[in-house]
């Protein structure tokens, strides 16, 4: 496979790299965490302090790259400079952020307290904004081509019942994303997001559902017909962090099984398919 200048080869390979990966104890993080590491990258492991980091480090340490672990409680706003610098004492130059890390909680909007609305926007959004705000500034000083990746979700685009913090979390990260990638261009360092949709993954397990029917009409909303495994999701982060998206600056890729792009979902309520074969 060829492309840009003079049929140069895409390159996706991260060797020399490192990343920092936040919520990386399991689900998407540990998909993101391994696949970099697949694609070269040292890998630097976060999550809560006490949350087992033990399965990802060997995950990614099992692809021949080095994982280290340094938990973090990402609320802690005030202490992220600090962390980040600790990071960058530990691993040297970061090359890659994929701000992973984040909550939820299932309630009316009526019923969103103070407390709820501040956890879920200081995880979602402010740390979001303060860790890349460091890991940037050491970008810059290192001279390094960075790559700053949000997750945020099809939620920053759609909103759904019960998640108002969330949502609105999540779609104050997708215009950060514009923000920061215009204001680090010059330093030339990226900054996307990647919009999952609906991932087997733990985030709702505990949501006060009536679980089996809810997720047999959501596998029907989704074109494809089913949630996504993580590392389903794990492309999309491997291509931004790769120097073939060097020109990728400012946007999102969105990988949902097509829900954002079916307004209504009639699919199965028309005739069958029939080949013109």
């Amino acid at each position: 496979m060829t492309g840009g200048e003079a049929g140069r080869a895409v390159d996706f390979a991260l060797t020399g790299r490192t990343a920092l990966v936040t919520g990386a104890a399991g689900g998407l993080g540990r998909a993101f965490a391994v696949a970099l590491a697949g694609a070269g990258a040292d890998i630097v492991l976060t999550d809560l302090p006490g949350v087992d980091l033990e399965p990802t480090r060997t995950a990614v340490e099992a692809t021949g790259r080095t994982a280290r672990a340094m938990p973090f409680d990402l609320a802690d706003t005030a202490g992220l400079a600090g962390f980040v610098d600790e990071v960058r004492a530990a691993a040297g130059p970061l090359h890659i952020l994929v701000n992973n890390a984040g909550t939820a909680a299932l309630e009316r909007f009526n019923e969103i307290s103070v407390a709820s609305w501040r956890r879920v926007l200081t995880v979602n959004l402010d740390a979001v904004f303060f860790l890349s705000q460091r890991v940037a500034e050491h970008q810059i000083a290192d001279r390094v081509a960075g790559r700053i990746i949000a997750v945020t979700s099809k939620n920053a685009h759609v909103a759904e019942a019960g998640l108002a913090h969330y949502n609105a979390s999540k779609a104050g990260v997708d215009l950060l994303v514009q923000s920061l990638a215009v204001e680090l261009a010059p330093h030339g360092i990226t900054v996307n997001a990647v919009a999952p949709g609906m991932v087997e993954t733990p985030i709702d397990g505990e949501f006060p559902l009536d679980r089996e029917p809810f997720e047999a009409a959501y596998r029907e909303r989704i074109p494809l017909g089913r949630y996504a495994a993580p590392d389903e999701c794990a492309g999309a982060v491997v291509f931004l962090a790769a120097p073939a998206a060097s020109y990728v600056t400012g946007t999102r890729i969105v990988v949902d099984g097509g829900v954002l792009a079916d307004q209504m979902p009639r699919m199965r309520h028309m005739p069958p398919y029939r080949t013109s074969l």
